[in-house]
C-alpha cells in the first residue's frame, strides 16, 4: 500500500475513530496542514481543536473506510460513520494531498447524512471494493473528464448515453436505477457543474470533486464512478452546500 494512502487511512482510523490525535499529528501529517473542511480551522492546531470537541460529543464511534485509493500525491477515501449507536450516521468523501514523504498536508471533504437503503436498493456507501484494470487508470480518468464536460457542463443532448451504461447501478438514494433515471434527474433538477476541481483515479474507479449548481444552490460534490469497457457502470455521490464566505473557518471548500 502506498505510504500516503496508509497515512490517510491511519488519520481516520487511529485519529478520528480511536482518538489518537497526537499520533496523527506526529506521524501521519506533514509539517503543515491546509484544511478545507467546513467548520475546521486551518492547520494542525485546528485539527486537534475540532476533534477534541468531536470526541466529547461522540464517545461511541464506528468509523469504516469502505473505499480508498491513491493517485500520485493524492488519496481518495469513501467513509461510513456511525456515531453514538446510530444517533447520527454520515457518509464522508475525502481527498488528501501528501508531501514528498507521503505525509498528509492538505484535506478536502464532503459530509452528507447516511440513509438506510430501501429493500433491494444499493447502499449509499457500504459494500465491497476492489480496484481492477490498473492499466486503464488514465483512460478511465479521461472518459470521466469528457463525461463531466459534455453532460454536466455543456448539457449535450445524448451525451449521457455515450458515457453511461443503460443498466447503471446508482447509489444516490434519490435518483433511481439505470441511465434513464439519472438523465431525468439531471434535467429535472437543473444540474450544472460550475467547475471540476480535481479528478483522481485508480484502475476502474474514478473520483471527481466539483462545485455543482442544483436548482440554483451551490454544492461541493464528490462523484465516484466505476467503469467497465469504457462506460460508467456504477455511481456514488456525496454533496454538501457550499457555506457563505463569512461562515468559513478556513480558505474554503476548494
Amino acid at each position: 500500500m502506498a505510504t500516503n494512502l496508509q497515512n490517510a487511512i491511519n488519520l481516520y482510523e487511529r485519529g478520528i475513530r480511536d482518538g489518537e490525535v497526537q499520533e496523527v499529528l506526529d506521524n501521519y501529517m506533514g509539517s503543515t496542514y491546509t484544511q478545507h473542511s467546513t467548520g475546521v480551522r486551518d492547520g494542525k492546531e485546528g485539527f486537534a481543536e475540532f476533534f477534541a470537541d468531536f470526541f466529547r460529543r461522540n464517545p461511541k464511534r464506528d468509523i469504516r473506510v469502505v473505499r480508498s485509493f491513491s493517485d500520485g500525491d493524492y488519496v481518495f477515501l469513501h467513509v461510513y460513520q456511525n456515531l453514538n449507536d446510530g444517533a447520527a450516521q454520515w457518509v464522508t468523501t475525502d481527498a488528501f494531498r501528501s508531501d514528498g514523504d507521503g505525509r498528509i498536508v492538505e484535506h478536502w471533504d464532503v459530509i452528507e447524512e447516511y440513509h438506510e437503503p430501501l429493500p433491494d436498493a444499493p447502499d449509499q456507501v457500504l459494500g465491497q471494493f476492489e480496484v481492477r484494470d490498473p492499466h486503464k487508470t488514465q483512460q478511465n480518468k479521461a472518459i470521466v473528464r469528457r463525461f463531466l464536460v459534455d453532460s454536466m457542463q455543456n448539457h449535450e443532448h445524448g451525451a449521457v448515453g455515450r458515457y453511461v451504461a443503460d443498466d447503471l447501478v446508482q447509489h444516490d438514494p434519490v435518483i433511481g436505477q439505470g441511465r434513464a433515471a439519472w438523465a431525468d434527474y439531471l434535467r429535472d433538477h437543473d444540474v450544472t457543474y460550475d467547475f471540476v476541481f480535481k479528478v483522481l483515479g485508480s484502475g476502474d474507479h474514478v473520483a471527481a470533486y466539483s462545485q455543482v449548481l442544483i436548482d440554483g444552490t451551490a454544492y461541493a460534490l464528490f462523484d465516484l464512478f466505476r467503469l467497465e469497457d469504457g462506460f460508467i457502470v456504477e455511481h456514488w455521490d456525496n454533496k454538501e452546500v457550499v457555506p457563505p464566505r463569512a461562515e468559513l473557518a478556513n480558505s474554503g471548500k476548494f
